[in-house]
């Protein structure tokens, strides 16, 4: 009876841990995503470019080259009126963070972003907008 005891206490703790490892990975992964939007928010590119993965950032080159990519191809993330984290997809070092983002405009908009664990923490990999049925995108 002892061991089984143990062993339904020992379940339990893993599992704590394991949700609290889970909410922590969230917490950053929001953290990162909340950083560059406040960056864009304050009109600082250089900024908002560090949260991009090193690849990205190699890319993109200048903070100038990112802010024409953004205001042409993601203008809903400049200045957005509320943002809201939905369903995270994946494990390990790569997570998509789905992302409803509501525009200036009040228009909606869902985003997935590809999130990257790197040595400097979770960073931007990708950015994807996604068909939203039923919403005004």
């Amino acid at each position: 009876m002892r061991n089984g005891i143990l062993t339904v206490f020992g379940g339990l703790v893993l599992s704590a841990l394991l949700s609290f490892g889970a909410a922590a990975q969230q917490a950053e992964i929001e953290a990162t995503i909340t950083g560059q939007f406040d960056a864009f928010r304050a009109d600082d590119f250089a900024g908002a470019l560090e949260f991009a993965t090193p690849q990205l950032q190699r890319f993109f080159q200048t903070p100038e080259n990112f802010r024409q990519m953004v205001t042409s191809g993601y203008p809903m993330v400049q200045n957005p009126a509320e943002v809201r984290f939905l369903e995270r997809r994946g494990e390990g070092r790569d997570i998509f963070q789905v992302v409803q983002i509501t525009d200036a405009a009040g228009f909606t908009h869902l985003l997935a972003y590809l999130m990257q664990q790197t040595d400097e923490g979770w960073r931007i990999g990708a950015v994807q907008i996604l068909d939203a049925p039923g919403m005004n995108v």
